[in-house]
């Protein structure tokens, strides 16, 4: 049976029978919006900016590795940014601080790796008002990027960044449960800055670039054109696994491909495969796999398995226009 997001990306029976759903999400949508605008609903804002890192689409759009870029700039500028998220499978409750060591299991794959790529305060919880006020209480921070939440509108916001992936775009151009979106596509010109990750002659734009594939067991360093004398199992549970794929497949490398759903929770069957092949992952699927090192014994098929970092190469107008931004508040 195919996933619904399948039917997202066409024109299609099953998406024309959801629009009445569709259209009824979408008013929601728009009311609640306006409703806090305008101060019907209760806003709440903190002491110091808030940045919103979001999309107006379900599914992957490489948002994580752009807060994650955008933190190690501002840091480079001078801030000290924390970050709220609200660690999407976390099975701890309440708010909670990461750190480096903790299980993804316990706060979330996401904001797991955005606090060991950065070093910044991470704080998870569904209440992010709560979760920033904790930031601020426990944190010397200046400023706060929101791990998506572009429609929690709950936490008042001074900058919006809403993140549009070139190559799936908008899908079928509904809303949920008939397509993607999760506002209409005008809501986009409401925000601060639209973001186009891939090639785009927008100013506003970025790419990510691999570096260098690291052993989970060793730390060992490689670079991902060595693993081009044979095939290599790329394993991915985001939200596009395909980009993760083609990006390997245009180093030269020979991929079979091994696809999860989004925060998909590994077992060690799911990466010990047949064959001794080397098996690539992306970073936010190898801090799900801490779990399974002890089962990664020498002469194992799965001590072969090495993370694939992604930085994001912004835009120079994007970085420079940031900083501007954050300088009127």
């Amino acid at each position: 049976m195919r996933r619904l997001d399948y039917y997202w990306y066409s024109q299609n029976p099953v998406a024309w029978a959801l629009l009445p759903l569709s259209w009824l999400f979408c008013a929601i949508a728009v009311l609640r919006r306006f409703m806090y605008i305008n101060g019907l609903l209760p806003g709440y804002a903190v002491p110091v900016p808030v940045i919103i890192v979001g999309n107006i689409t379900v599914g992957g759009t490489g948002k994580t590795p752009l807060l994650i870029g955008l933190c190690e700039y501002l840091i480079r500028h001078g801030y000290k940014p924390g970050v709220v998220s609200r660690g999407y499978g976390a099975t701890i409750s309440g708010e909670y601080s990461v750190s480096a060591n903790d299980d993804a299991a316990t706060c979330g794959d996401e904001p797991l790796l955005i606090q060991q790529r950065t070093g910044c305060p991470v704080i998870i919880g569904r209440d992010r008002v709560a979760a920033a006020k904790k930031l601020l209480a426990e944190n010397d921070c200046n400023i706060i990027l929101s791990d998506d939440g572009m429609q929690h509108y709950r936490l008042k916001r001074d900058i919006e960044i809403a993140v549009v992936d070139i190559q799936r775009g908008f899908g079928n151009g509904f809303c949920l449960p008939a397509g993607p979106l999760r506002e209409p596509e005008a809501r986009l010109g409401k925000v601060n800055m639209v973001v186009y990750h891939g090639a785009s002659d927008d100013k506003y734009h970025y790419s990510l670039e691999f570096g260098e594939a690291v052993n989970l067991l060793t730390g060992e360093k490689r670079q991902l054109e060595s693993f081009s004398s044979g095939i290599v199992h790329a394993v991915a549970g985001i939200g596009h696994p395909e980009r993760f794929f083609n990006q390997l497949r245009s180093l030269g490398l020979e991929v079979v491909e091994h696809a999860f759903p989004d925060h998909y929770v590994y077992t060690t069957s799911d990466i010990d495969f047949a064959d001794d092949s080397p098996i690539l992952t992306t970073e936010k699927d190898a801090v799900k796999c801490k779990h399974l090192q002890p089962a990664m014994k020498t002469g194992s098929t799965i001590e072969n398995i090495w993370a694939v970092p992604v930085s994001a190469n912004i835009s120079e107008q994007l970085g420079f226009d940031l900083i501007e931004l954050v300088k009127q508040y």
